[in-house]
């Protein structure tokens, strides 16, 4: 994240601090938006529901003896704790700067879904592990039970995945919840399916290897959520922000020079900052122009939190080579 510098010997206009509502007409403000403000609602029912899931479906896993249906409860549980892990961190954003959080504790909704992501992928290993071993040793499977058990869960976690599916373009929390509750939505389809294969073929080995086509399904869904959590949490310039694009729009204002120490960083999973130093040698102070160049990275490119540092002479800065951060 970007630190405050001191530029002896140059010449620095007042910053220009974009305000922080986020929509783009653009387009571009897919991490601008507050979504979870307005998700408690939702995370409170799907949680609720799906502990309560849990509870039943495992009871009944044990039960009937279904390797699919424990591992199912096992995804589900994991997804219980993402839902209480973004509902905290949504929680957390909306509470405002103090003490050394300057930026407030938007960050956290970062590591919500990054830890879920992480949760997600042990609760793989855990799956594939006794999908392997029932594999070797099949066992009898109460295929009515499953099957009951399963449409169940079909029901609940796709109404929770409608829940979030109107926030899911705007906040990587609440796509993490959509897609965890759609996939599995379609994992319990796959269960119900398996259960009546048994039944009409015999054939016990379809339970594990369920388990194994529920465990890739989990990583099928949950990698890009990785990708996109560490991309984020290492301050990675987030989707939808076109880079380039800024920065050849601030290098074509009038009077400018030269960009340099342009910097783009997510403060949360719905808002994006970038700081940027411009060189006009010669220009009177333009507020006018501030003010302008806040609107368009806002309004343009989804940016909605911008710090723009006017300088005279670009080579008094330190920061100026491409290679300093």
């Amino acid at each position: 994240m970007p630190h405050g510098h001191s530029h002896g010997g140059s010449s620095h206009a007042p910053d220009a601090h974009s305000s922080h509502g986020h929509s783009s007409p653009s387009g571009h403000g897919a991490h601008h938006h507050h979504g979870p403000a307005h998700y408690d609602r939702s995370f409170a029912l799907g949680a609720l529901l799906n502990i309560g899931f849990v509870v039943v479906e495992a009871i009944y896993g044990l039960l009937a003896n279904s390797t699919a249906l424990l591992a199912d409860a096992g995804h589900n549980l994991s997804d219980v704790m993402g839902l209480l892990l973004a509902w905290g961190a949504a929680w957390l954003g909306r509470r405002i700067p103090k003490g050394r959080y300057t930026y407030g504790f938007g960050n956290a909704s970062i590591l919500a879904s990054l830890s879920n992501a992480m949760i997600l992928l042990i609760a793989v290993g855990a799956i594939l592990l006794e999908a392997a071993n029932r594999l070797a040793a099949p066992e009898p499977v109460g295929e009515t039970t499953v099957m009951a058990v399963a449409v169940v869960g079909i029901v609940i976690n796709a109404w929770t995945a409608w829940l979030f599916m109107g926030g899911q373009k705007q906040d990587i929390n609440l796509r993490g919840a959509y897609l965890h509750m759609a996939a599995d939505a379609a994992v319990s389809l796959g269960v119900v399916v398996a259960a009546l294969a048994i039944r009409f073929t015999g054939w016990l080995w379809l339970d594990p290897a369920t388990s194994i086509v529920i465990a890739l399904v989990i990583i099928a869904g949950t990698w890009g959520l990785l990708r996109d959590s560490v991309r984020l949490a290492m301050n990675g310039v987030p989707d939808g922000i076109d880079r380039m694009g800024v920065e050849g729009y601030l290098a074509g204002l009038p009077g400018v020079a030269a960009v340099h120490d342009l910097h783009i960083w997510p403060i949360s999973t719905t808002e994006t900052a970038l700081t940027a130093h411009l060189v006009r040698p010669g220009m009177l102070q333009d507020d006018a122009l501030l003010q302008e160049i806040s609107s368009v990275l806002k309004d343009r490119f989804g940016i909605g939190h911008a710090t723009i540092q006017v300088e005279h002479d670009g080579s008094c800065c330190r920061l100026a080579p491409a290679d300093v951060v």
